[in-house]
């Protein structure tokens, strides 16, 4: 690109992807993608890979919408991403908080960005300040917290610490694991049982090749995968897949692991992770982006789900993009398809959590927004799905036919030294509660604040 063969789109403060340091950096594009165009006084002009689809990057934005801020723990002095804590720049809340319980794991995958395997678990009583800093930080209104390490399920307290963050209040509680125990330990997930209401298993899924486990986790975890899938479909426990995406390992079978989430019982959605490049890693040119995924999702599912179906979600439309299924007799529609969500982002608060009843209410007191095109195709759809007294039914049946009948499908994209940009890394939304008492975001503290 030297010879200037893009369009200029944004300034943007970057890092440097040799020395680290904070730099100018611009966002530029062309018809082969979205890149960052790095001026570093020291290592020169580099270059690097934001989103595969320029077309997506421009549409994003028509999705943004103001922040919500939360209570801050450090002050604003060298600059993001170096004053985390969160400080005063950040610009967004706590969607998801994420407490690493543990630094043991019972894997060695390659690029893990905890550089689990060995170390001690939290206390119970370090775990609940984490907790309380977290409710606290957000107005005793916390969201979402996921219980993750290491491999958390070897905490020999696992089940009172979700125990405690549903007493606490949160309003939904994620366990994220490898499997292993849920596929060896079959009375462990018949405890998780009794957690279901505001509970899900967030479980790691590369995809139905014994090949990308053994490049993606040096093991072979096929079976182990589905015989946790078996266990938690016994004791019907919301399980959402989590498969981490490497370019020629596993990006060409997007479809197929969606397809196998679409017909198993336990699954609620599926959710992909384009890599991260933390540590001494390094992308190549053409890494993965969240473009990239969901028109390899298009593709390979034959159009069944397409590009178009997903929307920016509001609260991190850098990273984020997410679309909802309705089930009846046909199959799986996704109520996103043909209409204008961003007419409709008000509806949609900053937060991962969305429901038809937060959004049927939302509609009743607006009525502005109500008689717009996009929000009358929108309340056709889901009336065309959900049962006519839906509203009236308990709430136990209401959550039966939740887990029946809606599938929810998301990419993640995280931010490393190489697609940093200071706008992306302000709104993420997605946080390490620390033993410290520090809420940071996820992609700075993998890039900078684990290794110190």
């Amino acid at each position: 690109m030297t010879n200037r063969e893009y369009i200029y789109h944004a300034y943007t403060k970057t890092l440097c992807s040799k020395c680290e340091s904070l730099i100018d950096g611009k966002i530029v594009y062309n018809n082969r993608g979205v890149f960052i165009l790095k001026e570093c006084s020291h290592c020169g002009e580099h270059i690097e890979l934001l989103e595969e689809d320029y077309q997506y990057h421009l549409l994003k934005y028509r999705f943004d919408k103001p922040g919500t801020r939360s209570q801050t723990q450090t002050r604003f002095d060298k600059g993001c991403p170096y004053d985390c804590g969160l400080c005063d720049s950040h610009d967004q809340h706590t969607c998801i908080g994420l407490i690493e319980v543990t630094e043991r794991c019972n894997l060695a995958c390659p690029m893990c960005y905890a550089n689990s395997g060995s170390g001690g678990d939290l206390s119970l009583n370090n775990i609940e300040q984490m907790m309380d800093l977290y409710m606290e930080s957000e107005g005793g209104s916390a969201e979402v917290i996921q219980i993750s390490g290491g491999e958390p399920t070897l905490h020999k307290d696992i089940l009172t610490i979700i125990q405690m963050a549903k007493d606490k209040g949160f309003k939904y509680v994620m366990l994220n694991t490898n499997g292993i125990r849920l596929a060896e330990d079959e009375g462990f997930v018949r405890e998780l049982a009794r957690f279901r209401g505001g509970f899900e298993v967030y479980l790691q899924f590369d995809g139905l090749n014994d090949d990308i486990y053994l490049a993606l986790r040096y093991k072979k975890l096929l079976n182990v995968k589905k015989q946790a899938i078996e266990n938690l479909s016994k004791y019907n426990i919301p399980t959402t897949l989590v498969a981490t995406i490497v370019k020629g390992v596993n990006d060409q079978f997007c479809g197929e692991i969606l397809v196998y989430g679409m017909n198993t019982s336990c699954v609620r959605g599926v959710n992909f992770q384009p890599i991260g490049y933390y540590g001494n890693s390094s992308p190549a040119e053409d890494r993965v982006t969240l473009s990239g995924i969901l028109n390899r999702i298009e593709t390979q599912t034959s159009q069944l789900i397409k590009a178009a179906d997903f929307i920016p979600l509001p609260c991190d439309v850098e990273r984020v993009a997410i679309t909802y299924l309705l089930k009846d007799k046909r199959g799986f529609f996704p109520v996103t398809r043909d209409i204008d969500f961003s007419e409709l982002k008000d509806l949609i608060g900053n937060t991962f959590l969305f429901s038809v009843e937060d959004a049927l209410s939302t509609f009743e007191g607006d009525s502005s927004v109500f008689e717009s095109k996009a929000c009358c195709d929108l309340v056709e759809v889901i009336k065309k799905y959900l049962p006519l007294n839906f509203i009236a039914k308990s709430q136990e049946e209401k959550l039966k036919y939740v887990d029946e009948n809606t599938f929810r499908i998301s990419v993640s994209s995280f931010i490393d030294k190489y697609n940093f940009d200071a706008k992306s890394m302000q709104k993420e939304c997605v946080h390490i509660i620390t033993p410290e008492l520090k809420r940071i975001p996820f992609s700075a503290y993998n890039m900078i604040h684990r290794r110190g």
